[in-house]
Order: structure tokens, then sequence, then C-alpha cells
């Protein structure tokens, strides 16, 4: 058995009382946006690119650094130590981009309230993330 190590970042994306999922059918999971860290990149280009990529929004603006954790997973028989970082987003605009067919055979995006995303990913980890910029979200509203 293999481990394979890589690292990835995403996007908890944040528009009003609204937060942006991925859901992925074939898969059945709903998810954050997030993908590989490309060599030479950076966790947040990445996570810009990721997100655009996966849900079409094109015009996306990282807001909070939302921090990382190492996850520990096997799949297809191997070993996987994936480090992922994710970043707040706010929609700028809902400017769209042409998506690949995978990306949009993969990824449905769809938009949930802030109170109902959490418990609507798949995966506690991804879970965390999305109570994270919640409350920093409603923190800001308070605040204002």
């Amino acid at each position: 058995m293999t481990t394979k190590t890589y690292r990835s970042a995403g996007g908890v994306v944040i528009d009003g009382d609204r937060l942006l999922l991925l859901d992925r059918p074939l898969r059945r999971e709903v998810r954050l946006p997030k993908g590989h860290i490309d060599p030479g990149e950076t966790a947040t280009i990445a996570a810009l690119r990721e997100t655009t990529e996966e849900s079409g929004y094109g015009d996306l603006e990282i807001v909070a650094d939302l921090g990382s954790q190492v996850v520990k997973f096997n799949y297809l028989g191997d070993d996987y130590v994936r480090e992922e970082h994710y970043y707040l987003m706010r929609l700028v605009s809902e400017r769209t981009i042409r998506r690949t067919r995978k990306d949009e055979t993969q990824f449905k995006p769809i938009w949930v309230f802030l109170d109902e995303a959490a418990a609507r990913l798949t995966f506690p980890a991804e879970q965390q993330f999305a109570q994270r910029a919640v409350d920093i979200v409603r923190r800001q509203q308070t605040a204002q």
C-alpha cells in the first residue's frame, strides 16, 4: 500500500445569507470547492482557481484565511495525506465562466442558507471550515 501526500486549497464562498456548495451526484457527496495546488502556485491562487473552475463563478475575492488541516483517507487501496487550506471568499458579481465538461458533470453548484450549510456537507473536516466561515460573517454582520 502506498501513501500519497499532496496539498489542496479551496474556498468557502458566501454571498449575503447563502453559501456555495458543490453537489457531486456521481459520488453522492456535497463538498466545498477545492483542488490540488499546482507546482509554483500559492495556496491563495490555487483556491481562487479551483473554486472558479469547479463552481463556474469567475468573480471571487478572498476575505479571510480560514486556516488549514491535515486529512488522512484511503481511496482505491492507497492511503492519502492531504493538507487542505481554505479561504473565506465573497462573490463580487454573478459573472460566470465556461466550465470544462468534466467539471460540469462532476460539480453542480448549489446555494444554501448559512444556517444549513455545514450540515449539508458530507465530510466533517469541510463542515468545520464552513462553520468557521459562517461564524466570521455573523460576527462581521453583528459589528456593523
